[in-house]
Formats: structure tokens, sequence, C-alpha cells
């Protein structure tokens, strides 16, 4: 092929342009998700590979996302617990962060409104980092009674309406209850139960990765 005159540096400098875009691109480090959370993101009972946060990694790689998920899920933790090891898990740097706090706190019969105090310090802290937040909320069981879940729940939409907080109202919606989809237990998810959940949070977690500069 001839070029005519002049038309060769231009080529070049396309070219020159194009490798700077991809290498850009390249070098761009993957957003850093803290999934910070208790048994339900720590894969209680589960393999390793079946737990929720290995099955959102799998989810959002399929989709190319370029993510590192932060491990900050305790089994048995509760606001109390999240509030005071915050700092701990905020040493590894995210970018963003998956909240996903509160069952243990209605299965001992917390008081809303100290579960609200510990989330709402949580939360203070995180905005104080401008770190982007996907609150997942919670229901308590209905044994405790109308009005405690009724405050239970209200305590979750209240927080969720607060700036820089993308609000998912109940982080067990559609696997809660259900025997297939649950352990023995009926409080955990089973592997398939946890293939539902990703597949309904992931366009909400996707959404929060959106928002990493």
């Amino acid at each position: 092929m001839r070029l005519r005159y002049g038309a060769a540096p231009r080529l070049a400098k396309a070219c020159a342009a194009v490798l700077l875009l991809t290498s850009s691109a390249a070098a761009t480090p993957p957003a850093r998700l803290l999934i910070f959370g208790d048994s339900l993101v720590a894969g209680y009972g589960l393999p390793h590979q079946q737990g929720f946060q290995a099955q959102l990694l799998v989810a959002l790689q399929a989709d190319r996302r370029q993510v590192v998920l932060l491990d900050g899920g305790v089994s048995g933790d509760t606001t109390a617990g999240g509030r005071a090891r915050l700092d701990w898990a905020l040493a590894d740097k995210p970018d963003a962060v998956l909240l996903e706090l509160g069952a243990n706190d209605a299965l001992r019969g917390t008081d809303p409104a100290e579960t609200e105090a510990n989330l709402t310090a949580i939360l203070n802290r995180l905005a104080a980092l401008h770190l982007p937040v996907l609150l997942t909320g919670m229901e308590a069981p209905p044994n405790l009674g109308a009005a405690y879940g009724a405050q239970f729940r209200a305590l979750f939409a209240r927080l969720g309406h607060r700036p820089g907080v993308i609000f998912d109202p109940f982080f067990l919606q559609g696997v809660a209850g259900d025997p297939a989809l649950n352990q023995p237990d009926m409080m955990h998810p089973n592997a398939a139960g946890v293939a539902r959940e990703v597949a309904r949070i992931k366009p909400l977690v996707e959404g929060l990765l959106g928002q990493v500069q």
C-alpha cells in the first residue's frame, strides 16, 4: 500500500493515540468493593465457591466488570459488632461498600433504635470518606410481633433515603421462607438461594460500582 505525502505521520499519530487509550484502560485498577456484613455474605454453611461473594464475583466478571471484592463478612455479627470493626475493614481502602447487617440484631430482639444508631454511625463514617454505599435491609422474624417488625423495617427505610446511598429493602427477598432455597436451618440460603440473591442484587451492585470515580 502506498501512502500519500503526510498520510504516514497522521497514521502514526492515530496508532499512538489508540495505544495510549489502550494502555490507559489496562492500567486502570479494578474497583475495590467491600462486602461488609454477617453470615449471609460470609457464606455460612456453604463451600467457598457457592457463597455470596464468590457467586457475585463470577456474575460481575461475566459482564466484564473489573472489580476486587474485599471480604468483610463475619458470621454472627451484629450492627454493634460491625460498628466496632469498621475501621479495621476500611484499612483495605475500598472504593465502595455493600452494607448488609441487622439480621442478628433482629434475632436477638435488639431495640430497633439501637440498630439504627449503629447503622447511622457506620454510614456517617463511610460518608465522611465519600464512599458510595449499597445498603441492603433486613426483615425481623414474625415471632417478634407486628409492631417490632414494622419498627425494624422502618429504620432501614429511613437510612435508605440518605444521600449517597443505594437502597435495597430486603436482602433475602424472594429467598426467605422457601425450603428449596435455604439450608435446613431456614435462615441461611443454600447455593441456589444465593444464586437467586446474586441475580436480583447484581444490577444494584453495578449501579454502585458506576459511582466509583
